[in-house]
């Protein structure tokens, strides 16, 4: 907001500087005209422009996960498009925007492509994002530790509790996990 405030506040000492300088007042009136209608747009503009980023702030991302294995991400919005990677059943991701049948998206690394809008689903999971992380018994660093799981590892988020995520692995193995070692960190 800082950088707003300082280009109006310049705008405005070169308005009041030109017209110091002016002699001619039929010069005058048309220059002041002029400039005052100029800060007025201009100070619509970054009103618009802020209560914009407020509602773009305020919006929250979208998450999906990927339908079964061997599903390609490709480098555009079409089949003839090259496959940049390969993803696997439950895999998360989130989407940037969307092209048609097409979902543009990024993963927990930052990678980006295209996914067929039929291979996606809105139901939740999660990523391990760190080399090794510990899930415990329960939702604190002093609980049991249940399981060292390698990054990469995809969890269904069962449910929050502050900082810590309740997860399952294929119906197998249940525990907490520390927001921060998962991908997105709030998926519920």
């Amino acid at each position: 907001m800082m950088l707003y405030i300082c280009a109006i506040k310049i705008i405005f000492q070169n308005d009041n500087l030109k017209r110091i300088h002016l002699t001619d007042l039929k010069i005058h009136k048309e220059l002041t005209m002029k400039t005052r209608t100029f800060p007025k747009i201009f100070l619509t503009s970054i009103v618009a422009l802020f209560i914009l980023s407020l509602s773009v702030a305020g919006h929250t991302a979208e998450y999906v996960s990927v339908k079964k294995d061997a599903v390609n991400i490709r480098s555009g919005p079409n089949t003839s498009n090259k496959v940049v990677w390969q993803v696997f059943e439950s895999f998360p991701l989130e989407v940037i925007k969307r092209d048609g049948k097409w979902v543009n998206v990024v993963d927990f690394e930052g990678d980006k492509g295209w996914i067929y809008e039929t291979l996606v689903t809105s139901k939740k999971s999660v990523i391990v994002n760190v080399e090794t992380a510990n899930m415990r018994s329960g939702s604190t660093t002093t609980d049991p530790i249940v399981a060292t799981v390698k990054k990469g590892v995809v969890f269904e988020p069962l449910e929050m509790k502050g900082d810590w995520m309740k997860v399952r692995y294929k119906n197998e193995i249940t525990g907490w996990m520390h927001n921060s070692l998962l991908w997105p960190t709030n998926p519920l």
